[in-house]
């Protein structure tokens, strides 16, 4: 797992004008950022749009300590920026996603033999659709906060700083999500 201390250490490198460092920034966290961009838009291709021009504003923010709050933890702040590309995105578009939101899969196992048979892997992949497709129906808000908490496992206070509003409120999200 990943500690709030090693980001930081690469952060103060980045500041101090190693910008290869920032390189591990993007490898540690490039995946998750794609993940929850696609499962907010909806579309592979601009994800990765997305997820280049996120990681274009943290590293110019990075650069400005007045913008980059050193308070939060840097993987909160990100999928806040995240989630404002995003948001950017559908704005631009001026549509909601109608395609299913199929989940990026973060590898897993591959010994064969030690996967589902054929029709275990469709009835998941089928169970996953329809759930994406319904997640892709909720209002930004609440999608948000249900993407972050079950994709990303997200605390209700991470959720609540990346929203900017109360974990109360977060609360109230996923539970009508």
């Amino acid at each position: 797992m990943t500690t709030d201390n090693d980001d930081w250490k690469i952060i103060e490198r980045v500041r101090a004008g190693d910008d290869y460092a920032f390189d591990a920034l993007m490898e540690r966290y490039s995946r998750p950022i794609m993940n929850f961009i696609y499962r907010m838009i909806g579309n592979a291709a601009e994800a990765e749009d997305v997820t280049q021009e996120v990681f274009v504003r943290a590293f110019q923010n990075i650069q400005k300590p007045a913008l980059y709050q050193t308070t939060a933890a840097f993987s909160t702040w990100l999928f806040q920026v995240a989630r404002n590309a995003a948001l950017d995105c559908l704005r631009r578009k001026k549509r909601h996603p109608e395609t299913s939101l199929t989940a990026l899969e973060d590898g897993g196992d591959t010994t064969p033999g030690a996967g589902p048979t054929a029709a275990e892997a469709a009835v998941a992949r089928e169970t996953g659709e329809r759930i994406a497709a319904a997640v892709a129906l909720l209002p930004e808000d609440q999608r948000t906060a249900i993407l972050l908490s079950e994709y990303e496992d997200f605390s209700d206070a991470q959720i609540a700083a990346v929203m900017k509003c109360t974990r109360k409120s977060v609360e109230a999200r996923l539970y009508r999500a």
